[in-house]
């Protein structure tokens, strides 16, 4: 490119001087025989009128073709790229990611998280155990959806092993189920409590706790019910050890007095089989009242397909007597 720009324009340069420096001896031999065959045009190569470069160097080479040929020997700059006053080489990343044909396809906005994807759908998803953050957010999202409508109801999907990990061991206080579940009884929509993998101590509790008849559980999900756990004691002493083991018996009977009342078993019944961890699966977590149904592919249809209790009575020939 830079021979077809040179040799065009040696014809303005006198061949009389004698340079001194070898760069200025080679410009001179070459820019003496372009002269000596002026006669012979030499053919531009042919340039694009959006090209800002090549407008700028032939620009130059019409108006100063001697700027071309005294670039300094040691320059660090790329050739003719010092007739700039102040060259940029390329963008610069913040110019990239604002440029319209590399930006007009992606979203405007982050997109959101998974627990906002869920919510827009009124759906709250415990998948954790029970420790102080997923207590806030389940709590919060509760009363975001209640404040969103009061009347619509909330889907509570768990999968959980409550305030304890899977080998036992204790990650949270009681406090924290039981914070849940009064928010949960505070709010004023149904609540359909969904089983999807463990609901374990006290995430069992808040699986029973929902809306009658709203209760259910996937079909190899597992439920269990077990008394809490004496957080570590580490080096404290025996009487805050004892103080310790007299809260925890508390708490105990608590769930005892909650699961009974869901579960429309008596005390005894759910404290007898409390004494060591009690696992249900989907059949025996209904029929021990923990939920109320059990979820597979193409239950819709069935229940469809099912008569209503007085479609029965008519078909039965019973007739229902008014009420006295």
């Amino acid at each position: 490119m830079a021979t077809y720009l040179r040799l065009p324009m040696a014809s303005s340069v006198p061949c009389t001087s004698s340079p001194s420096s070898p760069l200025k001896r080679r410009s001179f031999s070459v820019l003496c025989a372009a002269n000596s065959n002026s006669s012979t045009k030499i053919p531009m190569p042919p340039l694009n009128p959006k090209d800002p470069f090549l407008n700028k160097l032939a620009s130059v080479a019409a108006n100063n073709p001697e700027a071309l040929f005294t670039r300094p020997q040691n320059s660090d700059m790329p050739p003719f790229l010092d007739i700039y006053d102040s060259p940029k080489l390329m963008a610069t990343p913040a110019q990239v990611e604002r440029s319209v044909s590399y930006n007009e396809h992606r979203p405007r906005r982050p997109p959101p998280d998974l627990p906002s994807l869920l919510l827009h759908g009124r759906i709250v998803y415990i998948g954790m155990p029970l420790v102080p953050a997923v207590t806030e957010l389940v709590v919060a999202e509760l009363m975001y959806l209640q404040w969103m409508d009061p009347k619509e109801p909330i889907y509570l999907y768990i999968n959980s092993t409550g305030t304890t990990r899977d080998d036992g061991e204790t990650v949270g206080m009681e406090t924290e189920g039981f914070a849940i579940y009064d928010a949960m009884m505070q709010l004023k929509n149904e609540i359909h409590t969904v089983a999807v993998g463990a609901a374990i101590g006290q995430a069992c509790l808040l699986l029973a706790a929902g809306s009658k008849g709203k209760r259910f559980m996937m079909p190899h999900a597992k439920a269990m019910i077990q008394q809490p756990r004496v957080p570590s004691s580490g080096l404290m002493p025996a009487s805050d050890v004892f103080i310790r083991a007299k809260e925890v018996i508390i708490n105990r009977d608590t769930l005892v007095k909650l699961l009974a009342k869901h579960t429309e078993n008596s005390e005894e019944t759910v404290a007898n089989v409390m004494r060591r961890p009690f696992y249900m699966d989907a059949t025996r977590a209904r029929e021990f009242g923990v939920i109320d149904k059990i979820l597979w592919r193409g239950q819709e249809q069935i229940m469809a397909d099912v008569s209503a209790p007085e479609q029965w009575d008519k078909n039965a020939g019973i007739k229902v007597a008014d009420a006295i």
